[in-house]
């Protein structure tokens, strides 16, 4: 599959099959995001990879899942994620300006890789930061930007253009629906 039909298939996964992630996989996605662009070439991202189940049901317990959809976006029971990727800030390298660019540029390179490797991912960032941090024992010297949730995909979400609204939903059957602007509207 090429790069282009990889980024066209990824979407956001939020049903998970219960099925144990490699954890050579899970280094293999960090790699990817350690060769994506950084501002300066400073790197100021860091990792923590959260794959034990008793610590990955105690993170799930402080994340917010698919607003537009709450309370239906919520992973059941057999749909959590199995792993979770916690994304760091070193403020030591860099105290700003990696928001939008270093953070971006590496999750979709985690992102895409997944996806190539039968993986599906879910950006988190309406979390209970205070908690996650003390679960994990995250030292002052790092800031926790986000979270990215784990698992291999057990969901199909449908991507379409766009009519009237960008909310996904779910439709009568539970498949989740992802509306994209279309092509026309966004190039100017």
């Amino acid at each position: 599959m090429s790069i282009y039909e990889i980024i066209l298939q990824r979407r956001t996964i939020r049903k998970y099959k219960q099925r144990k992630i490699d954890k050579d996989i899970l280094k293999k996605l960090i790699n990817a995001a350690r060769h994506a662009p950084s501002a300066a070439n400073l790197q100021p991202l860091k990792y923590i990879i959260i794959d034990d189940p008793e610590t990955v049901s105690k993170i799930f317990e402080n994340v917010k899942w698919a607003v537009y959809i709450y309370p239906e976006g919520t992973p059941k029971e057999d749909e959590k994620p199995v792993a979770f990727i916690a994304v760091l800030i070193d403020k030591e390298i860099k105290s700003t300006g990696y928001e939008l660019l270093d953070i971006g540029l590496a999750v979709q390179n985690i992102f895409l890789t997944a996806c190539a490797e039968g993986i599906g991912t879910c950006l988190l960032a309406a979390i209970n930061r205070e908690k996650i941090i003390s679960t994990l024992s995250i030292p002052e010297n790092y800031t926790l930007n986000s979270l990215i949730a784990l698992g291999y995909a057990d969901e199909k979400p449908i991507a379409e253009e766009c009519e009237d609204s960008i909310k996904y939903y779910k439709d009568q059957d539970g498949a989740l629906h992802v509306p994209k602007r279309k092509l026309q509207d966004i190039i100017l």
